[in-house]
C-alpha cells in the first residue's frame, strides 16, 4: 500500500509556509521542507525559513541542517526526505512536503533514483571556461534528448548533463533508468497562486524590503566570507554583493533583487504548471480562512480515499 503524502507548492512569497502550518495542525502532520536553500544554516533572511513563532510547534524537517560550505543535490534531498517520511509515518503523523523547488518535490514523488556519477572538478573547470552557447551546442551533439529539456542559459544543469556524459552515462539514459522502480508514494498536490500576477509581485517586493530591513546585507557579507558551497547561490545574497563591494547603491541592489525574485517566481510557476495533478488555490480569490479551509478539506478527502 502506498504512503500518502501531501505536497504544498507554489512560487516564492505565495504563502506556502502559513498555509502548510494550518494544514499540519488540522491533520496532525509534520512538515518536510523541499527548498534547496533552506537546508543551510546561518541564512534565514535570504531563504525565508519559518521562525519559531511561524512554525507554531509543528515539526519542520530538513531545515538549517547543513553548513554553508557543503553542497546539496536533488539526490541527497530524495534520500533524506524519504527517510523522514518513514519516520513521520512511524509516528502515525501525516507527511507534508512544502517548498518551491519543483525538481526536489517531483523527484521525491516519482521515486527517481540518480546516477552514481560523482562531481568531477577537472571536467567541470574545463566546461566552465566555455560560454553558454558552446556548452549547449556540445550537449546537443552528445545527448540531444536531454538538451531539449534544459534551457541553454541554465549553465548548472547543462554542465551536469555533460559531466554525466563524460562519466559514462548520458542524462537521457539516467532518466530512463531512474524511473524503473515504482513510487511508494501517492501524492496530493496543492498549489497556491494568484490570478492577478501583480498581487504576487507586490508580495515579493514587500518581502525584499523586509529582508533589507531585517539585515540581509550583513547576512550576505557573512555568507560570502565563509562559504564555498551551493549556499552562495541563494537569491538575495548575490544580488546584494554589488552594493557591499561599492559597485551600486542599496536601492539599485534592492531593485535587482526584486527583479530576480520575480523571475524566479515565474520559473517556479512554469515548472508546477506542467503538473496536471496540482490543485490550484488562488489566494486573491479566497480570503485567508477560506484558503485554509479549502486546503484542509481537499487533504482530508485525499487521506480518506
Amino acid at each position: 500500500m502506498k504512503t500518502k503524502i501531501i505536497c504544498i507548492v507554489g512560487p516564492t512569497a505565495s504563502g506556502k509556509t502559513s498555509l502548510s502550518v494550518e494544514v499540519a495542525k488540522a491533520l496532525d502532520g509534520e512538515i518536510i521542507s523541499a527548498d534547496s536553500m533552506q537546508v543551510y544554516k546561518n541564512m534565514p533572511i535570504a531563504t525565508a525559513v519559518a521562525t519559531a513563532d511561524e512554525q507554531q510547534n509543528i515539526p519542520h524537517h530538513l531545515v538549517e541542517i547543513l553548513d554553508n560550505d557543503e553542497n546539496f543535490s536533488v539526490a541527497e534531498f530524495v534520500n533524506l526526505a524519504s527517510a523522514k517520511i518513514e519516520e513521520i509515518k512511524s509516528r502515525n503523523k501525516v507527511p507534508i512536503i512544502v517548498g518551491g523547488t519543483g525538481l526536489f518535490v517531483d523527484s521525491l514523488v516519482k521515486n527517481i533514483t540518480f546516477s552514481d556519477v560523482g562531481v568531477n572538478e577537472e571536467i567541470r573547470e574545463k566546461l566552465k571556461q566555455k560560454d553558454n552557447d558552446e556548452l549547449y551546442d556540445l550537449l546537443l551533439k552528445v545527448d540531444e534528448n536531454s538538451a531539449k529539456d534544459i534551457h541553454k542559459n541554465n549553465r548548472k544543469r547543462v554542465i551536469r548533463a555533460l559531466e554525466l556524459y563524460y562519466g559514462g552515462v548520458t542524462k537521457t539514459e539516467q532518466n530512463e533508468a531512474s524511473m524503473k522502480e515504482q513510487s511508494p508514494y501517492e501524492a496530493l498536490y496543492i498549489g497556491i497562486n494568484y490570478k492577478d500576477r501583480q498581487v504576487l509581485y507586490d508580495r515579493i517586493n514587500l518581502r525584499v524590503d523586509m529582508m533589507v530591513e531585517n539585515g540581509i546585507v550583513e547576512e550576505a557579507k557573512r555568507i560570502f566570507d565563509n562559504s564555498t558551497g551551493t549556499s552562495k547561490q541563494a537569491i538575495g545574497h548575490k544580488e546584494i554583493m554589488p552594493y557591499i563591494k561599492g559597485e551600486m547603491s542599496l536601492d539599485e541592489a534592492k531593485e535587482n533583487l526584486k527583479k530576480e525574485t520575480r523571475h524566479y517566481a515565474k520559473r517556479q510557476l512554469t515548472w508546477f504548471r506542467k503538473n496536471e495533478n496540482v490543485n490550484w488555490l488562488y489566494a486573491d480569490e479566497l480570503n485567508k480562512q477560506e484558503l485554509i479551509d479549502t486546503a484542509i478539506e481537499i487533504s482530508e478527502e485525499f487521506l480518506k480515499g
